[in-house]
């Protein structure tokens, strides 16, 4: 396989591993609320976060069950989910034409041909989309970051503790950390050194996502936008991502005892309020965390705003079960299948038996298609 259409099938297989991904770690927190576990927020977002490092490292999966296959290790196993669904229909398993079930096995092999050699309007289309999302996305991405950056070099230096930096700003409203390549900043409004709670309240949330490594996970998404940017499903993940961790940062603030549940929401109201007036530059600068944001979406969606859920629960009592292992409980059976999928979805390598009748199959349906031509022919003559 040359490197470029081996780039392309990796990135096919992460797109399809991503909606997988999703929809199973989705049926797996729907289940967790049905069982009363819906207040394991830290543990839904380990999930999420423990499912996306499986996307991630799908190929090196593929080549490890490869390499299992050729020194004879799983000799005879194959996983392969076209492979299986051939043997399943040779066996039996459901009735097609030989012919039509060939085409959808090599629908993905024509559409990476047509688009590695930019064959048809429909694959120059998606050639042109891709490119120019890519590109628009990766500007956004550099601008963002060079607002961001301003932000916090015109902030000035409060506090430092290692490697944690806190800076105060004139040019931002909302609370926000960040981080460079070796430090971190948690950047407050300036105004805030005249308000205890509220900086007492921003300081602690933005040290717990420091602490949780929310800002890596927000970087990592953050550079996979522009490439992922046609798929829903990596929107839906990003939108998860950054419920979960302020629920989860908000449960883990409150459950120190430091700050009491009535300053801690009266805070998040009040910052809010000052999100509705918030500049252009801030809203574009990313990567970075804040401590609330204006949610508008829930007033055509009749959602619940994030900020009255984060107040809701806030409100409920915090969970005291084990939560660790519960994250193993149900991350162990959620990452075997998955991996599973990651070697199933692969493209097969040489033809398999299966894959060899099939093609007989179809040259004898052809052949008898031929022949009742023919002598429907003669028939006529």
């Amino acid at each position: 396989m040359i490197p470029g259409e081996a780039v392309l099938d990796a990135f096919v297989n992460a797109n399809i591993l991503v909606c997988l991904a999703f929809c199973l770690w989705f049926c797996v927190r729907k289940g967790m609320q049905k069982i009363g576990l819906g207040q394991f927020h830290g543990t839904q977002l380990q999930l999420l976060n423990g499912v996306f490092l499986v996307v991630l490292f799908a190929p090196f999966l593929a080549l490890g069950f490869r390499a299992l296959q050729s020194t004879g290790v799983a000799h005879g196993v194959n996983l392969n989910l076209s492979d299986i669904v051939v043997s399943y229909y040779l066996n039996g398993g459901f009735e097609m034409k030989a012919a039509d079930l060939e085409g959808l096995i090599h629908a993905r092999d024509t559409f990476t041909l047509n688009i590695m050699t930019g064959t048809g309007l429909i694959a120059q289309a998606a050639i042109a989309i891709f490119l120019i999302g890519l590109a628009i996305g990766t500007v956004r991405l550099i601008y963002s970051v060079f607002c961001l950056y301003n932000i916090v070099a015109n902030s000035y230096d409060w506090r430092r503790f290692g490697r944690v930096r806190i800076m105060l700003s004139d040019r931002t409203l909302v609370p926000f950390s960040t981080r460079g390549f070796w430090n971190y900043y948690v950047v407050l409004p300036s105004h805030m050194l005249g308000q205890s709670h509220e900086l007492k309240v921003s300081v602690a949330h933005e040290l717990q996502h420091v602490r949780q490594g929310d800002l890596e996970w927000e970087i990592i998404l953050e550079a996979l936008k522009p490439i992922f940017f046609l798929n829903p499903f990596f929107h839906a993940w990003k939108r998860q991502v950054e419920e979960l961790r302020e629920f989860n940062c908000d449960s883990k603030v409150l459950s120190k005892g430091i700050i009491d549940v009535r300053t801690y929401c009266d805070t998040l109201l009040s910052i809010c309020q000052s999100t509705l007036r918030r500049d252009r530059a801030f809203v574009i600068a990313v990567p970075k965390v804040t401590l609330v944001t204006a949610d508008r979406s829930s007033n055509w969606n009749n959602r619940p705003s994030m900020l009255e859920s984060r107040v809701l629960s806030a409100l409920e009592p915090r969970p005291t079960r084990n939560q660790k292992l519960m994250l193993i409980a149900f991350m162990l059976p959620l990452v075997a299948v998955l991996s599973l999928f990651a070697v199933a979805v692969q493209r097969p390598g040489d033809w398999s038996q299966d894959r060899l009748m099939l093609s007989t199959v179809v040259n004898l349906e052809r052949l008898d298609e031929i022949n009742r031509l023919s002598t429907f022919g003669r028939i006529r003559n």
